[in-house]
């Protein structure tokens, strides 16, 4: 059940019917957005891991890390549904790269009760959006972990089909996610050129990782990340034989880095 794309709270609640940890499944209001999140491990004395999904996701897309006892033992972990996807806000759109940041910060300010500061690992599209807290809110971040990340303004990636999906008749088929997804592809790149002067400013030890073998992503967004970070620690992994999906082929290498000194 690892790695199903869509699970149904029927699926998930048979998925955890006979774990000792469960998530505990949250809302909150930012500004006029509701965001759903899960925690797993509900022990306020552990620092705070925050999973950030790409598009399109859900907070399940980091299942198999959630429900990983080590990392349990660790963090208090949450994982966020992203404005517009999963709980919050399906089906409309939020494009705004800071607006999906401050969201995620809302949700960090309700449940980090430690004053330590957080770990923030963001996947594809979701990279950015963490790091962008990472950049504005320095003081409050340990270590970003950009997995797979799409940073580079001039390499979004389009397919023949990428503008169908803007077609209205088509979107009226797509499920509303997809058509979500597609309205943030054609928004990313002026967001990302947007955080070009930004990317200066991060002083957050992060790591970036990502597949030799992505077709999602271009690769390109690695040698970005290697050009563009130059003050802060950083730890730069391409990975062979491995593809988009780094934190489903790869969980026991995510997990040691996260449990790991930089």
């Amino acid at each position: 059940m690892l790695n199903k794309y869509v699970y149904t709270d029927k699926e998930l609640a048979l998925h955890y019917e006979h774990e000792t940890i469960k998530p505990i499944y949250k809302n909150i209001q930012y500004l006029d957005h509701t965001l759903h999140y899960a925690v797993m491990n509900k022990n306020d004395s552990l620092p705070l891991l925050v999973f950030v999904h790409g598009a399109p996701g859900a907070w399940y897309g980091y299942l198999n890390l959630m429900d990983d006892t080590l990392l349990q033992k660790n963090y208090k972990l949450v994982a966020i549904d992203r404005l517009g996807y999963g709980k919050s806000n399906y089906g409309k759109a939020e494009t705004s790269i800071e607006l999906q940041a401050m969201a995620i910060k809302k949700i960090i300010d309700q449940e980090n009760h430690t004053g330590k500061k957080v770990v923030l690992l963001g996947r594809s599209y979701g990279a950015p959006i963490a790091a962008w807290l990472s950049i504005n809110y320095p003081q409050e971040v340990e270590k970003l972990f950009m997995i797979s990340p799409v940073i580079d303004p001039q390499k979004e990636k389009f397919y023949w089909f990428s503008g169908i999906g803007k077609w209205k008749p088509v979107q009226w088929l797509l499920p509303k996610m997809l058509n979500v997804a597609t309205k943030e592809k054609y928004s990313h790149a002026h967001e990302m050129t947007l955080m070009l002067p930004e990317w200066k400013k991060l002083n957050t030890s992060t790591y970036v990782i990502t597949g030799a073998n992505d077709k999602i992503a271009d690769t390109c967004n690695y040698t970005f990340a290697k050009n563009h970070l130059n003050n802060c620690k950083s730890v730069f992994m391409k990975l062979e034989n491995t593809g988009h999906q780094v934190t489903y082929e790869h969980p026991e290498l995510i997990r040691n880095l996260l449990l790991q000194k930089l």
